[in-house]
């Protein structure tokens, strides 16, 4: 690293003076906003695509589940690869893979080349354009006292995507048919590759205070050995069960109820749409309090809009009544979870931590997106999964409260003579 002792530590964290915090910070919110939106909207295409090709709806369930298993498989690496060789190449890498996968859906007749494209290639694009790396990223260059305010922006960013795809990938539907709508979406995961070259290629910290040399076997030791990093893992599976099964299954489950395929696509964008809101609300209360209790006020929430859907009459103005409590809830989990996870460990390597928490996230998704597919094969209902949502986010509520906020503290490590420390 080249001697850089002259100049002010908080702006040291990148060597290219043109990438400032706000360019650094719209660059990252648009990569959010394209990777999470086009993602987002793949549950428009089961009805469609299983109609076109005679295939039930375990069989396109089942190609997503493994695209969410993938991504959560692979985002450890992502991130690992992010902390050390910085973000940029790691995500123009991912809208590559992102791309070819979406376009091979174009042309997989079968199921096992679904599961190639839609489940395994798009998988690993995902991971390696994740808002994750974006919003690790945006924490490295501003202060630790706006840290959790970023990443609220950022995963609003994100929502934003959905609020925008939702209507045009069902519009593309409706007026081109679904292949030419997925060549759509394979051409905007194609921007996030300049927009990632806006991002900071240093794995420099803004604002962190000189610890103690360690590597990155010793981040993952110190991590999985803390009890709050476990329970913070565990109870991620249900945000990934929830947010999987409702983004995938919600548009046929709306049409099962007799309801247009406008209102699903718009009950999706209207999750986006508050989303928005509830991310940024959650990144400004964890600035000021506990994220663990805010989390359980999540999960604990999203049971009780669960149980009240199952409840009540399934007019539309109840669907969207749904998705706008959902939407408030849904990425909400983000901006505290991330945060907690730099709280306790620092920001270092937070793209790595993360990622591994994200895992379990994932392993949620790939359940509740299969669950929902082979449940509604077998009884012709999701109501099964429905409730076993009610179950998970009760549980979820519960064990986040014995999580340990606190940092760990580390020997500080003294500067060598004439050296830059980050």
């Amino acid at each position: 690293m080249t001697d850089d002792s002259t100049s002010d530590p908080q702006d040291r964290f990148d060597a290219s003076r043109w990438r400032t915090p706000a360019l650094v910070m719209a660059a990252a919110c648009a990569i959010a906003m394209l990777g999470f939106g086009v993602r987002s909207v793949f549950g428009l295409f089961l009805e469609p695509m299983t109609a076109a090709r005679g295939w039930g709806r375990e069989t396109f369930a089942l190609a997503l589940a493994i695209q969410n298993l993938m991504w959560g498989v692979a985002l450890p690496f992502a991130g690992a690869l992010s902390d050390r060789f910085g973000s940029p190449r790691v995500l123009a890498l991912g809208a590559l893979i992102y791309a070819a996968g979406i376009w091979g859906m174009t042309a997989a007749e079968g199921a096992g080349l679904l599961y190639l494209t839609a489940g395994m290639l798009v998988g690993v694009g995902v991971a390696f354009t994740a808002f994750s790396l974006a919003l690790a990223a945006m924490a490295k260059v501003v202060g630790p006292e706006r840290r959790s305010l970023a990443l609220g922006l950022g995963t609003a960013a994100g929502s934003s995507g959905q609020v925008v795809f939702s209507p045009l990938g069902q519009a593309f539907i409706s007026a081109y048919g679904w292949e030419a709508a997925l060549l759509f979406l394979a051409a905007s995961t194609l921007l996030i590759a300049p927009l990632a070259f806006a991002l900071p290629g240093s794995p420099a910290v803004r604002g962190e205070a000189p610890a103690a040399e360690q590597s990155l076997p010793a981040a993952l030791r110190e991590a999985l050995g803390h009890r709050g990093y476990a329970l913070l893992t565990t109870g991620f599976f249900v945000c990934g069960f929830h947010v999987a099964f409702i983004t995938v299954h919600f548009p046929a489950y709306v049409r099962d109820l007799g309801l247009s395929a406008a209102v699903g696509a718009g009950a999706i964008a209207v999750i986006g749409l508050f989303n928005i809101l509830g991310s940024f609300a959650s990144g400004a209360a964890g600035q000021r309090w506990s994220k663990k209790y805010g989390l359980s006020t999540i999960y604990a929430s999203r049971a009780v809009a669960i149980t009240a859907l199952m409840l009540l009459p399934k007019t539309a103005a109840v669907i969207y009544l749904f998705a706008a409590v959902m939407g408030v809830l849904w990425l909400s989990t983000v901006p505290l979870t991330t945060g907690i996870v730099g709280q306790i460990f620092g920001v270092r390597y937070l793209a790595t931590l993360f990622g591994v928490v994200f895992l379990s996230h994932q392993l949620g998704s790939f359940l509740g997106v299969w669950l929902g597919g082979w449940l509604y094969d077998t009884t012709g209902s999701y109501d099964g999964v429905w409730w076993a949502g009610v179950a998970l986010g009760l549980a979820a509520a519960v064990i986040h409260l014995p999580i340990d906020e606190r940092p760990i503290t580390r020997q500080p490590a003294a500067a060598p003579a004439g050296s830059a420390t980050y």
